[in-house]
């Protein structure tokens, strides 16, 4: 009876919120854009449509949450 080597998860939570790009950078969506839109200015909102690329510090942890990616 051999013993099977457990499967690589990536992590839900960075799956719903990083994707890959083409040039292999990871991008997220701005955080704030659900709720008290309110009182937020016009040129914030916009703001938040835009997609940011996460810090390249990070592509060594965001590749380990992310490894079918």
């Amino acid at each position: 009876n051999k013993c099977k080597p457990g499967k690589i998860r990536t992590q839900s939570g960075a799956k719903k919120r990083f994707k890959m790009t083409g040039s292999g950078k990871y991008g997220h969506n701005k955080a704030a854009h659900n709720h008290l839109l309110q009182q937020k200015s016009k040129k914030q909102k916009r703001a938040f449509g835009h997609t940011m690329t996460a810090p390249a510090v990070y592509n060594k942890q965001l590749k380990r949450m992310l490894p079918g990616m």
